[in-house]
């Protein structure tokens, strides 16, 4: 899953960026207003971390203006300022949820995750599928109680797909979700993580619609 992280405050955005990429999420980081307008208007994120306070651009303008252009990307809003009124102005600007600085790295990591299993219709954390089970708060897969380990690009793929499951997922959608901005995405890599994961987790786990894509079924 990919995320774009528009912070200008540089010791905050570093742990915000090193928290959601140990948990295996994709980062872009901007760091003022206007890079984060064009970022979140022309690249397929799954969700958006947006101070609004950044340079160049409030957060605030930004947002209304994806609104406006019809982006509805889902977003979280930082701000430093404690009081309701900015809180509900954002919310009434197209905002999912808010934060006020400081706050704690958990709870931002578990907003996250709220907010991706509600863009995805998904209410509960865990997804099994037959003998496969996927914690999407920790990222940990069993197949029938066993851990097994996944590498994070491995990962990175079936987090994506079990997000989307019940629906035909690309190649190219896949790579624009699991690599960063300015990465070389290479969507004839998506086949080799996918028979990967077969060989791992069970043939049967994702489907193949040859030309088309892969999906997993919504159990």
């Amino acid at each position: 899953m990919r995320i774009l992280l528009a912070e200008d405050e540089q010791a905050l955005c570093d742990q915000i960026a090193r928290t959601l990429s140990a948990e295996g999420y994709v980062i872009d980081v901007v760091q003022d207003g206007e890079e984060a307008a064009f970022m979140g208007a022309t690249e397929p994120y799954d969700m958006i971390v947006l101070d609004l306070g950044l340079p160049s651009k409030d957060g605030l303008s930004v947002l209304k203006g994806w609104r406006g252009e019809g982006v509805d990307i889902p977003v979280l809003i930082l701000t430093a300022r404690d009081g309701w009124s900015e809180r509900v102005d954002g919310l009434d600007a197209g905002a999912d949820d808010y934060m006020t600085k400081p706050f704690h790295m958990p709870e931002l990591s578990a907003r996250v995750r709220a907010m991706l299993r509600r863009k995805t219709g998904r209410t509960n954390p865990l997804f099994q599928s037959g003998s496969v089970t996927f914690d999407t708060r920790t990222n940990q897969v069993t197949v029938d109680g066993f851990p097994v380990e996944l590498t994070a690009q491995e990962t990175a793929v079936l987090s994506y797909l079990i997000h989307s499951s019940g629906r035909l997922v690309s190649r190219t959608e896949l790579s624009e979700h699991i690599y960063q901005y300015d990465d070389d995405r290479d969507s004839n890599t998506i086949a080799v993580f996918v028979n990967r994961l077969r060989k791992k987790l069970g043939a049967d786990l994702i489907q193949t619609v040859r030309g088309l894509g892969y999906s997993i079924s919504d159990p």
